[in-house]
C-alpha cells in the first residue's frame, strides 16, 4: 500500500475516532453507498480526500488484521481444547455409545480421544492464514459495498463463500496427518476394537478427518464473525490494530 493510500486510511481514522465510534462504518456505508456510477479514482470524500477504493482498501487491511487474530488465537495449543465455544466433542455415534464404552473401562481413552481430535484442528488452522489473504486480495469494491451495506456476518459469509471447499482441502492433508501424529487415529482403532466385542451393539462408524475438518471450520468462521461484529460496533478498537499494523505505532 502506498503512502498516499496510508495517509487517506489515517485521516478518515483519525477524524472519525474524534465524532464516535460508529462513525468510520457509517461514512464508509455511505461512501460506497454514493459511488454508483462513479470512477473509484475520482470517487472521493471530504474526509482526507480518501477515494472509495482507498476506503476498500481500509476494509481490506481491518479484515487482515481480524482474520489474523482468529488465525494465531486458534491455530495454537489449546486454541480449540480450552475454549467451550468451539471445543470439538466427540463424534454424534461415539457419544450414543459413550455409556456403554465407559462402563467397560473405556472412559480413559473416550477423553484422550477428544483431546487429540482437538488438538489436530490446532495444528490445521495456520493453514487458513493464505486462504484469508488470497480472499482479502481478490476482493472488489462492488464486494466491499456488499460488506457494509449486508447484515451483521456478511464479511464472514463473503469468506465462507470464496473459501468454504478450498479451506477444507488445504486442512485435509493436516488434518489427516494430525491425527495419525497425535494418536487420535490408534485410539479410535483400539476404541472400535472394544466396543465390537460387545454384544448386541450396531456399528460405531465415524470419519475422524472429515469430522474434525468440519468442526474445525466452524471453529474458524464463529471467531471470524465475531472479529466481524468488532469491526462494526467497535472501530476504535479495530482503529488502534489497523493503525499499529499500517503504521508501526
Amino acid at each position: 500500500m502506498n503512502n498516499k493510500v496510508k495517509l487517506a486510511i489515517l485521516s478518515l481514522f483519525l477524524v472519525s475516532s474524534s465524532v464516535g465510534a460508529a462513525s468510520w462504518w457509517d461514512t464508509g456505508k455511505q461512501l460506497l453507498e454514493g459511488a454508483t456510477g462513479t470512477s473509484p479514482q475520482s470517487a472521493a470524500t471530504a474526509v482526507g480526500d480518501l477515494s472509495v477504493e482507498e476506503l476498500a482498501s481500509g476494509l481490506k487491511e481491518a479484515l487482515r488484521v481480524g482474520t489474523g487474530n482468529v488465525v494465531s488465537r486458534l491455530g495454537t495449543t489449546d486454541g480449540f481444547l480450552a475454549d467451550e465455544q468451539i471445543h470439538i466433542p466427540l463424534p454424534a455415534q461415539i457419544q450414543q455409545a459413550k455409556g456403554l464404552l465407559e462402563t467397560v473401562g473405556m472412559g480413559a481413552s473416550l477423553t484422550d480421544l477428544e483431546t487429540r481430535l482437538n488438538r489436530a484442528a490446532e495444528a490445521a488452522t495456520p493453514q487458513a492464514k493464505a486462504l484469508f489473504l488470497d480472499a482479502i486480495s481478490t476482493m472488489t469494491i462492488d464486494d466491499a459495498k456488499k460488506i457494509y451495506n449486508g447484515p451483521e456476518d456478511a464479511a464472514t459469509s463473503y469468506f465462507r463463500e470464496k473459501m468454504n471447499g478450498p479451506l477444507g482441502e488445504a486442512m485435509r492433508p493436516v488434518i489427516a496427518d494430525s491425527l495419525s501424529q497425535v494418536g487420535a487415529v490408534q485410539v479410535y482403532d483400539g476404541i472400535v476394537s472394544e466396543y465390537k466385542t460387545l454384544p448386541f451393539v450396531p456399528d460405531l462408524k465415524t470419519n475422524l478427518t472429515d469430522y474434525t475438518i468440519e468442526k474445525g471450520m466452524d471453529g474458524i468462521f464463529y471467531y471470524l464473525a465475531r472479529e466481524e461484529a468488532a469491526i462494526r460496533q467497535d472501530p476504535a478498537k479495530q482503529t488502534t490494530a489497523l493503525l499499529k499494523k499500517l503504521f508501526g505505532h
